[in-house]
């Protein structure tokens, strides 16, 4: 099964609520939906998300086709091989997203050849679906209760907040704020995307420590594993590594580094799916739990990735995706996800098991054509300012 093209569609999906972090947020999600086709006529689905733009994914895509046509769709090892060692991609880890959408839909194909879901490709079920965590946008303390209550009557049972705020002891309220609604069953975590020096870390987390928290996530530099090392030393806590854990190299110095209790990887930072899978066992063998991150994901990516996140036995914690926010998706009867009790059903049909709404994506895809920059960084006093990491 040759291939023989690769489309793109970038398409736009609004959110219902600004994303919010320490360094900026964004009003919406741009992916980039990738199709396969082949010379046996079946067309394979991947999806890169738009890191760090939707114009670099489409050139880096647009680059390696010499690369990926006339292979065969089953040497995914080889096409990778050549997109990485012939095409130089490997030295430059924002590519990685393009690379992984490619992946991604030979994967897709092959499942699609054999008839088989790719869960059962990537080692057989050792569980029917896969948890998600409810994203809380950050809002004043008074305010975030209701959205936590919401994420309750949902049914999801471990709530995240992105934290480094200005002020930490905005950051505090909201947490205990958080707490108070959701009452004391629901984990609560927090991620603080590098943005404190070790004692504040230590100091404002054992505060935070008071409303009782599951993980912190990066809140020192990805950069310093000896400083996240002493960090985890000093909270009780587990520490979640993210920055400091992009790919599965990356993902072994923290190991050897002793610098987290938890990994996130995610297969879109380290260019695959078989890349998300081999990370796992890697921190397997390490005795470590992980779980997924997401840079941003609409269905396809969703599910091409819960397949795997239901053959692996260690992805013990919610994983991270943006049922909350987003307002719709572009999937053929799961447009938004069917989230139940937090969680996605691992779907049962050939390959990733998933069909695109061809009208969903033609109206996200005329949004993201009529304005390309509305659903990227947005805040205008951050752009014009000049960040200090860390803030404290």
């Amino acid at each position: 099964m040759r291939i023989t093209g690769l489309r793109t569609t970038p398409v736009a999906v609004p959110f219902r609520q600004d994303e919010l972090w320490a360094f900026g947020g964004r009003r919406g999600m741009v992916s980039i939906l990738l199709e396969i086709d082949t010379d046996e006529g079946l067309v394979g689905l991947g999806e890169a998300a738009a890191y760090p733009s939707a114009d670099i994914v489409l050139a880096v895509l647009e680059s390696i086709k010499p690369l990926v046509i006339g292979e065969d769709a089953f040497t995914i090892e080889r096409i990778m091989k050549r997109i990485n060692v012939i095409g130089t991609w490997h030295h430059v880890k924002a590519t990685n997203p393009g690379i992984a959408a490619v992946e991604m839909a030979c994967w897709d194909l092959v499942g699609k050849a054999a008839g088989q879901p790719l869960v059962n490709l990537f080692g057989g079920r050792v569980r029917d679906r896969v948890e998600y965590f409810y994203y809380l946008s950050r809002q004043p303390a008074r305010e975030i209760g209701a959205d936590a209550q919401r994420a309750v009557e949902a049914g999801f049972g471990t709530l995240y907040l992105k934290v480094g705020s200005d002020d930490p002891r905005d950051d505090i309220a909201r947490v205990a704020a958080v707490r108070a609604a959701a009452g004391p069953d629901v984990r609560i975590r927090v991620d603080a995307n590098e943005a404190w020096s070790s004692s504040a870390a230590i100091r404002i987390v054992r505060e935070m420590e008071h409303s009782g928290l599951e993980l912190v996530e990066q809140p020192v530099s990805g950069r310093n594993l000896a400083e996240m090392a002493y960090v985890r030393s000093r909270i009780s806590t587990p520490l979640l590594a993210n920055e400091a854990s992009w790919t599965r190299y990356d993902q072994l110095d923290v190991i050897r580094a002793g610098a987290a209790d938890v990994i996130s990887v995610d297969n879109q930072m380290d260019g695959g799916l078989l890349n998300l899978k081999r990370s796992a066992g890697m921190c397997e063998v390490a005795g470590l739990p992980v779980l997924k991150h997401s840079l941003g994901e609409l269905g396809v990516a969703m599910y091409a990735g819960v397949h795997v996140l239901a053959s692996t036995p260690n992805f013990l914690y919610a994983n991270q995706g943006y049922a909350s926010l987003l307002s719709d998706d572009v999937l053929v009867d799961a447009s938004p996800l069917p989230y139940v009790e937090g969680c996605l059903e691992v779907p049962t049909g050939a390959g990733i098991g998933v069909e695109l709404d061809r009208d969903r994506v033609d109206r996200y895809a005329a949004l993201y054509e009529k304005d390309p920059g509305a659903f990227a960084f947005h805040d205008p006093q951050a752009i014009t300012a000049t960040p200090v990491v860390p803030k404290f």
